[in-house]
């Protein structure tokens, strides 16, 4: 069986945020961990050398392949800031992300340049969304 690149790790994530270059990025990651953590209730972790996530969850495929996530995390590239969501592409999302702010949507991330650009109760809702389908879809989500 092939073994996802990335895994939760024992890194520390303040570590990880505090040799964040960038201010701006810096300040985002702060903000990002502060509203993640208390929609979600889960502790920040490090997935990899530079997902923070929230939660832990298995998941198997009918292809047969599996492996472990998060629920919700995120990334400070340098470009910008992407926001991994597990939800379906449907019309309650996109009405959610008329809402959001400036963005870009991939399948599964969520793209800003920087958190005062979007309405973080929109984004509230979006995490909702994303932990809610988890726990649904894989009911030992943890």
């Amino acid at each position: 069986m092939i073994e996802n690149k990335t895994q939760e790790t024992a890194e520390s994530v303040s570590k990880f945020v505090e040799e964040i270059e960038d201010e701006q990025k810096r300040q985002d990651a702060h903000r990002l961990i502060q509203l993640i953590s208390e929609e979600t209730g889960y502790e920040p972790k490090m997935w990899g050398a530079a997902i923070i996530g929230f939660g832990h969850y298995h998941y198997k495929y009918a292809s047969g392949h599996e492996g472990d996530a998060a629920p919700v995390g995120f990334s400070p590239r340098k470009a910008q800031i992407s926001i991994y969501l597990s939800q379906p592409d449907d019309e309650k999302r996109a009405e959610k992300l008329t809402r959001l702010g400036k963005h870009k949507m991939g399948k599964g991330c969520l793209y800003i340049k920087k958190v005062t650009d979007i309405d973080p109760a929109v984004l509230k809702e979006l995490i909702q969304d994303s932990v809610k389908y988890i726990e649904e879809t894989y009911p030992e989500t943890k």
